[in-house]
Protein backbone atom coordinates (compact mmCIF):
# COMPACT_ATOMS: atom_id res chain seq x y z
CA UNK A 1 0.00 0.00 0.00
CA UNK A 2 3.19 2.66 0.87
CA UNK A 3 4.55 1.57 -2.32
CA UNK A 4 0.82 2.12 -4.03
CA UNK A 5 0.55 5.67 -2.40
CA UNK A 6 4.39 7.03 -3.33
CA UNK A 7 3.66 5.82 -6.88
CA UNK A 8 0.61 7.69 -7.22
CA UNK A 9 2.29 10.87 -5.82
CA UNK A 10 5.55 10.36 -8.02
CA UNK A 11 3.14 10.45 -10.93
CA UNK A 12 3.42 10.25 -14.39
CA UNK A 13 5.55 12.86 -15.41
CA UNK A 14 7.89 11.84 -12.18
CA UNK A 15 8.15 8.32 -13.24
CA UNK A 16 9.78 10.01 -16.65
CA UNK A 17 11.53 12.94 -15.28
CA UNK A 18 13.45 9.65 -12.82
CA UNK A 19 13.83 7.15 -15.75
CA UNK A 20 15.60 9.84 -18.13
CA UNK A 21 17.76 10.81 -14.70
CA UNK A 22 18.35 7.69 -13.98
CA UNK A 23 19.60 6.84 -17.83
CA UNK A 24 21.56 9.56 -17.60
CA UNK A 25 23.62 8.84 -14.18
CA UNK A 26 23.67 5.04 -15.79
CA UNK A 27 25.58 6.57 -18.80
CA UNK A 28 28.19 9.06 -16.68
CA UNK A 29 28.99 5.60 -14.06
CA UNK A 30 29.74 3.57 -17.01
CA UNK A 31 31.51 6.20 -18.96
CA UNK A 32 33.56 7.50 -16.30
CA UNK A 33 34.10 3.29 -15.07
CA UNK A 34 36.49 2.93 -17.85
CA UNK A 35 38.72 6.20 -16.90
CA UNK A 36 41.27 6.77 -14.64
CA UNK A 37 39.21 9.41 -12.90
CA UNK A 38 36.65 6.65 -11.69
CA UNK A 39 37.95 6.40 -8.02
CA UNK A 40 37.66 10.51 -8.10
CA UNK A 41 33.77 10.05 -9.08
CA UNK A 42 33.15 7.47 -6.34
CA UNK A 43 34.61 10.20 -3.70
CA UNK A 44 32.39 12.82 -5.00
CA UNK A 45 29.35 10.60 -5.04
CA UNK A 46 30.43 10.13 -1.47
CA UNK A 47 30.78 13.36 -0.06
CA UNK A 48 27.63 14.55 -2.26
CA UNK A 49 25.63 11.75 0.08
CA UNK A 50 27.64 13.77 3.38
CA UNK A 51 26.26 16.84 2.57
CA UNK A 52 22.82 15.61 1.53
CA UNK A 53 22.66 13.99 5.55
CA UNK A 54 23.98 17.01 7.01
CA UNK A 55 21.17 19.09 5.14
CA UNK A 56 18.69 16.42 6.41
CA UNK A 57 19.76 16.20 10.00
CA UNK A 58 20.18 19.77 9.91
CA UNK A 59 23.76 20.22 10.82
CA UNK A 60 23.98 23.46 10.04
CA UNK A 61 27.83 24.03 10.19
CA UNK A 62 28.71 21.60 7.63
CA UNK A 63 26.18 22.09 5.42
CA UNK A 64 27.28 26.25 4.95
CA UNK A 65 30.89 25.14 4.59
CA UNK A 66 29.57 22.77 1.88
CA UNK A 67 27.62 25.43 0.35
CA UNK A 68 30.39 28.54 0.55
CA UNK A 69 32.45 26.01 -1.12
CA UNK A 70 30.34 24.93 -3.96
CA UNK A 71 31.95 27.00 -6.68
CA UNK A 72 34.97 26.43 -5.80
CA UNK A 73 34.18 22.59 -5.97
CA UNK A 74 32.32 23.04 -9.06
CA UNK A 75 35.60 24.87 -10.98
CA UNK A 76 38.06 21.83 -9.62
CA UNK A 77 35.33 19.01 -11.23
CA UNK A 78 35.52 20.50 -14.40
CA UNK A 79 39.27 21.17 -14.31
CA UNK A 80 39.53 16.96 -13.18
CA UNK A 81 36.57 15.80 -15.28
CA UNK A 82 37.54 18.57 -18.43
CA UNK A 83 38.94 15.43 -20.72
CA UNK A 84 36.22 12.81 -19.23
CA UNK A 85 33.31 15.58 -20.27
CA UNK A 86 34.27 16.34 -23.37
CA UNK A 87 35.04 13.12 -24.50
CA UNK A 88 31.28 12.06 -23.29
CA UNK A 89 30.11 14.83 -25.08
CA UNK A 90 31.64 14.03 -28.28
CA UNK A 91 30.36 10.83 -28.05
CA UNK A 92 26.99 12.10 -27.62
CA UNK A 93 27.70 14.29 -31.15
CA UNK A 94 28.65 11.08 -33.17
CA UNK A 95 26.00 9.23 -31.24
CA UNK A 96 23.17 11.77 -32.98
CA UNK A 97 24.61 12.74 -35.69
CA UNK A 98 25.90 9.58 -37.50
CA UNK A 99 25.67 5.93 -36.01
CA UNK A 100 23.00 4.70 -33.62
CA UNK A 101 22.06 1.52 -32.15
CA UNK A 102 18.70 1.90 -33.99
CA UNK A 103 20.68 1.64 -37.73
CA UNK A 104 19.91 -1.18 -40.29
CA UNK A 105 22.70 -3.77 -39.06
CA UNK A 106 25.80 -4.00 -41.45
CA UNK A 107 26.66 -7.87 -42.17
CA UNK A 108 29.24 -8.35 -40.41
CA UNK A 109 31.05 -11.46 -43.26
CA UNK A 110 31.59 -8.64 -45.55
CA UNK A 111 34.39 -7.57 -43.04
CA UNK A 112 36.16 -10.60 -43.18
CA UNK A 113 38.50 -10.61 -46.46
CA UNK A 114 39.65 -7.24 -44.81
CA UNK A 115 40.31 -9.03 -41.20
CA UNK A 116 42.36 -11.85 -43.17
CA UNK A 117 44.04 -9.25 -45.26
CA UNK A 118 45.57 -7.11 -42.51
CA UNK A 119 46.39 -10.67 -40.29
CA UNK A 120 48.34 -11.92 -42.75
CA UNK A 121 50.37 -8.54 -43.35
CA UNK A 122 50.73 -8.04 -39.18
CA UNK A 123 51.79 -11.53 -39.07
CA UNK A 124 54.80 -11.36 -42.58
CA UNK A 125 55.35 -7.98 -40.71
CA UNK A 126 56.12 -9.25 -37.53
CA UNK A 127 57.76 -12.48 -39.16
CA UNK A 128 60.36 -10.11 -40.76
CA UNK A 129 60.36 -7.71 -37.44
CA UNK A 130 58.79 -4.23 -39.19
CA UNK A 131 57.50 -1.94 -37.10
CA UNK A 132 54.05 -0.90 -37.99
CA UNK A 133 51.12 0.69 -35.92
CA UNK A 134 47.46 0.36 -37.07
CA UNK A 135 44.81 2.05 -35.50
CA UNK A 136 40.90 0.77 -35.85
CA UNK A 137 38.86 3.93 -35.30
CA UNK A 138 35.69 3.15 -32.51
CA UNK A 139 32.73 5.19 -31.51
CA UNK A 140 35.12 8.26 -30.57
CA UNK A 141 36.31 11.31 -32.84
CA UNK A 142 40.11 11.17 -33.17
CA UNK A 143 41.19 14.06 -34.87
CA UNK A 144 42.15 16.34 -31.82
CA UNK A 145 44.32 13.62 -30.58
CA UNK A 146 46.27 13.19 -33.68
CA UNK A 147 49.15 14.81 -35.41
CA UNK A 148 50.54 15.14 -38.59
CA UNK A 149 48.43 12.36 -41.01
CA UNK A 150 48.78 12.18 -44.66
CA UNK A 151 44.81 11.45 -46.33
CA UNK A 152 44.20 8.49 -48.49
CA UNK A 153 41.16 6.99 -48.36
CA UNK A 154 42.71 3.38 -49.96
CA UNK A 155 41.07 0.30 -49.79
CA UNK A 156 42.28 -2.06 -46.91
CA UNK A 157 44.70 -4.90 -48.58
CA UNK A 158 47.97 -6.61 -48.18
CA UNK A 159 50.05 -4.88 -50.80
CA UNK A 160 48.86 -1.40 -49.44
CA UNK A 161 50.19 -2.19 -45.43
CA UNK A 162 53.23 -3.31 -46.37
CA UNK A 163 54.23 -0.52 -48.95
CA UNK A 164 53.03 2.21 -45.85
CA UNK A 165 55.41 0.25 -43.13
CA UNK A 166 58.20 -0.56 -45.74
CA UNK A 167 61.45 0.56 -43.48
CA UNK A 168 62.47 2.56 -46.96
CA UNK A 169 58.76 4.46 -47.06
CA UNK A 170 59.13 7.89 -45.12
CA UNK A 171 55.60 7.62 -43.14
CA UNK A 172 56.67 3.92 -41.66
CA UNK A 173 57.30 5.92 -38.45
CA UNK A 174 53.82 7.23 -38.06
CA UNK A 175 50.22 4.93 -37.90
CA UNK A 176 47.85 4.01 -40.27
CA UNK A 177 44.29 5.20 -39.36
CA UNK A 178 41.60 2.87 -40.38
CA UNK A 179 37.92 3.70 -40.58
CA UNK A 180 35.07 1.76 -42.38
CA UNK A 181 37.39 -0.76 -43.18
CA UNK A 182 39.41 1.98 -45.52
CA UNK A 183 42.44 3.53 -44.33
CA UNK A 184 42.20 7.05 -44.06
CA UNK A 185 45.15 8.49 -43.24
CA UNK A 186 49.17 7.41 -42.24
CA UNK A 187 51.75 8.67 -41.04
CA UNK A 188 49.76 10.17 -37.72
CA UNK A 189 51.44 10.83 -34.71
CA UNK A 190 49.58 9.86 -31.44
CA UNK A 191 49.86 10.84 -27.62
CA UNK A 192 52.54 9.12 -26.00
CA UNK A 193 51.01 7.27 -22.77
CA UNK A 194 53.04 7.63 -19.04
CA UNK A 195 52.15 4.22 -18.02
CA UNK A 196 55.09 2.62 -17.54
CA UNK A 197 53.67 -0.29 -15.63
CA UNK A 198 51.97 -1.61 -18.72
CA UNK A 199 55.03 -0.34 -20.92
CA UNK A 200 58.30 -1.42 -19.45
CA UNK A 201 61.08 -1.71 -21.74
CA UNK A 202 58.49 -1.60 -24.65
CA UNK A 203 59.61 0.97 -27.71
CA UNK A 204 57.73 4.63 -28.79
CA UNK A 205 55.32 2.59 -30.92
CA UNK A 206 53.63 0.75 -28.23
CA UNK A 207 53.95 4.56 -25.75
CA UNK A 208 51.80 5.78 -28.55
CA UNK A 209 49.28 3.08 -28.97
CA UNK A 210 48.58 2.75 -25.57
CA UNK A 211 48.27 6.52 -25.07
CA UNK A 212 45.74 6.78 -27.30
CA UNK A 213 43.70 3.78 -26.00
CA UNK A 214 43.92 5.56 -22.65
CA UNK A 215 42.15 8.60 -24.70
CA UNK A 216 39.76 6.99 -26.38
CA UNK A 217 37.89 3.63 -27.89
CA UNK A 218 39.50 3.24 -29.97
CA UNK A 219 42.16 -0.42 -31.04
CA UNK A 220 45.62 -0.49 -31.58
CA UNK A 221 47.86 -2.92 -32.95
CA UNK A 222 51.32 -2.83 -32.91
CA UNK A 223 54.38 -4.73 -34.10
CA UNK A 224 57.46 -4.79 -32.74
CA UNK A 225 60.86 -4.76 -34.73
CA UNK A 226 62.61 -5.46 -32.11
CA UNK A 227 60.76 -9.04 -30.85
CA UNK A 228 58.63 -9.77 -33.52
CA UNK A 229 55.71 -9.96 -31.52
CA UNK A 230 52.04 -8.33 -32.14
CA UNK A 231 50.25 -6.62 -29.34
CA UNK A 232 46.80 -5.29 -28.77
CA UNK A 233 46.05 -1.64 -26.89
CA UNK A 234 42.45 -1.20 -25.73
CA UNK A 235 40.79 0.77 -23.01
CA UNK A 236 44.52 1.48 -21.37
CA UNK A 237 45.48 -2.08 -21.58
CA UNK A 238 48.34 -3.50 -23.45
CA UNK A 239 48.25 -6.88 -24.04
CA UNK A 240 50.51 -9.43 -26.54
CA UNK A 241 49.09 -11.53 -29.23
CA UNK A 242 50.77 -15.23 -28.70
CA UNK A 243 48.96 -16.37 -31.58
CA UNK A 244 47.30 -15.15 -34.43
CA UNK A 245 44.10 -16.58 -33.60
CA UNK A 246 43.83 -14.73 -30.70
CA UNK A 247 44.13 -11.50 -33.14
CA UNK A 248 41.56 -13.00 -35.23
CA UNK A 249 39.13 -13.06 -32.48
CA UNK A 250 40.18 -9.56 -30.94
CA UNK A 251 39.78 -7.78 -34.25
CA UNK A 252 35.86 -9.61 -34.84
CA UNK A 253 35.23 -8.51 -31.20
CA UNK A 254 36.00 -5.23 -31.83
CA UNK A 255 34.53 -5.10 -35.59
CA UNK A 256 31.09 -6.16 -33.79
CA UNK A 257 30.84 -4.04 -30.79
CA UNK A 258 31.56 -0.69 -32.80
CA UNK A 259 29.09 -1.66 -35.51
CA UNK A 260 25.26 -0.67 -35.42
CA UNK A 261 23.60 -3.62 -33.74
CA UNK A 262 19.70 -4.85 -34.20
CA UNK A 263 17.10 -3.21 -31.96
CA UNK A 264 16.81 -6.22 -29.89
CA UNK A 265 20.25 -7.38 -29.29
CA UNK A 266 20.76 -3.65 -28.27
CA UNK A 267 17.98 -3.24 -25.58
CA UNK A 268 18.71 -7.00 -24.85
CA UNK A 269 22.64 -6.35 -23.64
CA UNK A 270 21.51 -3.35 -21.92
CA UNK A 271 19.24 -5.01 -19.61
CA UNK A 272 21.74 -8.16 -19.74
CA UNK A 273 24.89 -5.98 -18.29
CA UNK A 274 26.27 -3.55 -15.44
CA UNK A 275 23.62 -4.50 -12.86
CA UNK A 276 25.53 -2.77 -9.82
CA UNK A 277 25.50 1.06 -12.43
CA UNK A 278 22.21 0.05 -12.61
CA UNK A 279 21.37 0.07 -9.46
CA UNK A 280 23.31 2.57 -8.21
CA UNK A 281 22.24 5.00 -11.29
CA UNK A 282 18.33 4.27 -9.94
CA UNK A 283 19.39 5.02 -6.37
CA UNK A 284 20.46 8.06 -6.93
CA UNK A 285 17.96 9.00 -9.30
CA UNK A 286 15.42 8.23 -6.59
CA UNK A 287 17.64 10.18 -3.92
CA UNK A 288 17.65 13.46 -6.33
CA UNK A 289 13.65 13.27 -6.35
CA UNK A 290 13.23 12.77 -2.63
CA UNK A 291 15.69 16.03 -2.26
CA UNK A 292 15.18 18.33 -5.03
CA UNK A 293 11.83 17.67 -5.77
CA UNK A 294 9.60 15.68 -3.68
CA UNK A 295 11.71 17.04 -0.25
CA UNK A 296 11.00 20.66 -2.15
CA UNK A 297 6.97 20.15 -1.93
CA UNK A 298 5.77 22.77 1.10
CA UNK A 299 4.43 20.70 3.98
CA UNK A 300 2.22 21.34 7.17
CA UNK A 301 3.32 19.25 10.13
CA UNK A 302 1.10 19.16 13.45
CA UNK A 303 3.25 18.30 16.63
CA UNK A 304 2.10 17.39 20.33
CA UNK A 305 4.69 19.25 22.80
CA UNK A 306 4.42 19.40 26.72
CA UNK A 307 4.21 22.68 28.38
CA UNK A 308 7.85 23.34 29.98
CA UNK A 309 8.84 26.41 32.17
CA UNK A 310 11.92 28.37 32.68
CA UNK A 311 14.65 29.01 35.30
CA UNK A 312 12.12 28.00 38.02
CA UNK A 313 13.57 28.39 41.11
CA UNK A 314 13.97 25.24 43.83
CA UNK A 315 11.86 26.61 46.15
CA UNK A 316 8.99 26.95 43.79
CA UNK A 317 6.74 24.37 41.83
CA UNK A 318 3.94 23.52 39.69
CA UNK A 319 0.58 22.81 41.29
CA UNK A 320 -1.25 23.22 38.06
CA UNK A 321 -0.76 23.55 34.36
CA UNK A 322 -3.93 23.48 32.18
CA UNK A 323 -3.67 22.19 29.44
CA UNK A 324 0.09 20.24 29.73
CA UNK A 325 0.44 20.19 26.23
CA UNK A 326 -0.34 22.30 23.43
CA UNK A 327 -0.35 21.45 19.57
CA UNK A 328 2.59 23.40 17.10
CA UNK A 329 2.07 23.29 13.48
CA UNK A 330 4.99 24.11 11.71
CA UNK A 331 5.33 24.47 7.69
CA UNK A 332 8.27 24.31 5.20
CA UNK A 333 9.61 21.64 2.68
CA UNK A 334 9.07 18.65 3.06
CA UNK A 335 12.54 17.38 3.31
CA UNK A 336 12.60 18.99 6.78
CA UNK A 337 10.53 16.98 8.36
CA UNK A 338 11.98 13.85 7.24
CA UNK A 339 14.14 13.64 9.98
CA UNK A 340 12.86 16.05 11.98
CA UNK A 341 11.64 14.78 16.17
CA UNK A 342 10.00 16.07 18.74
CA UNK A 343 13.31 16.78 20.42
CA UNK A 344 14.29 19.49 18.43
CA UNK A 345 11.06 21.25 19.66
CA UNK A 346 10.21 23.22 22.67
CA UNK A 347 7.65 25.17 24.19
CA UNK A 348 9.43 26.95 27.76
CA UNK A 349 7.15 29.88 29.33
CA UNK A 350 8.24 31.80 32.41
CA UNK A 351 5.61 32.50 34.72
CA UNK A 352 6.00 35.00 37.53
CA UNK A 353 6.76 33.98 41.13
CA UNK A 354 2.98 34.39 42.44
CA UNK A 355 1.21 32.18 44.44
CA UNK A 356 -1.93 32.29 42.22
CA UNK A 357 -3.43 31.23 38.96
CA UNK A 358 -1.76 33.37 35.74
CA UNK A 359 -2.70 32.96 32.25
CA UNK A 360 0.81 32.84 29.90
CA UNK A 361 -0.12 33.56 26.55
CA UNK A 362 2.30 31.58 24.12
CA UNK A 363 5.15 33.70 21.47
CA UNK A 364 7.17 32.92 19.36
CA UNK A 365 9.75 33.90 21.52
CA UNK A 366 8.46 30.57 23.59
CA UNK A 367 8.63 27.98 20.33
CA UNK A 368 11.70 27.16 19.50
CA UNK A 369 12.07 24.74 16.27
CA UNK A 370 14.80 24.39 13.29
CA UNK A 371 14.83 27.70 11.58
CA UNK A 372 14.02 25.76 7.80
CA UNK A 373 10.01 25.93 9.11
CA UNK A 374 7.95 28.39 9.86
CA UNK A 375 5.65 29.00 12.35
CA UNK A 376 2.06 28.41 11.70
CA UNK A 377 -0.35 28.00 14.36
CA UNK A 378 0.31 26.68 18.22
CA UNK A 379 -3.33 25.90 20.00
CA UNK A 380 -4.25 26.67 22.73
CA UNK A 381 -2.76 30.12 22.14
CA UNK A 382 -2.62 30.58 26.37
CA UNK A 383 -1.87 28.50 29.18
CA UNK A 384 -3.24 28.54 33.16
CA UNK A 385 -0.35 28.00 35.01
CA UNK A 386 -0.43 28.08 39.17
CA UNK A 387 2.73 28.01 41.01
CA UNK A 388 3.53 27.13 45.01
CA UNK A 389 6.18 27.88 47.16
CA UNK A 390 7.35 25.07 49.00
CA UNK A 391 6.91 25.35 53.05
CA UNK A 392 10.17 24.69 55.12
CA UNK A 393 10.26 21.97 56.79
CA UNK A 394 11.04 22.27 60.78
CA UNK A 395 14.30 20.25 60.59
CA UNK A 396 15.52 23.38 57.89
CA UNK A 397 13.82 26.53 59.50
CA UNK A 398 17.14 28.16 61.12
CA UNK A 399 17.55 27.85 65.11
CA UNK A 400 17.35 31.18 67.34
CA UNK A 401 20.79 31.56 69.38
CA UNK A 402 21.07 30.07 72.28
CA UNK A 403 22.56 31.78 75.20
Amino acid sequence: MQIWLWAREIGVAGFFDLTFMAILIYIFLIWFKKTPAASVLMGIIIVAGIYLLTRQFNLIMTATVFEKFFAVILIALIIIFQEELRHVFERIAVFSLSRSPLSKPLDFRSFQPEIQAMVRSLSELAREKIGALLVFQGWDLLERHLEGGIALDGQVSEPLISSIFDPHSIGHDGAAVIKDNRIRSFMAHLPLSKNTSQLGNKGTRHAAALGLSELTDALCVVVSEERGTISVARHGLLTEMKELPALINTLESFFQEIQPRKPGHFWLEMLRSNYREKALAVVLALGLWFVLVQGAQTHSQTYRLPVQFLSLPLAWNVSACKPAYVHLTLRGPRRAFFFLSTGQLHLQLKPRLVEKQQRLHISLSNLHFPKELAFVDVSPDAVSVTLQKKKESPATKPRAPTR
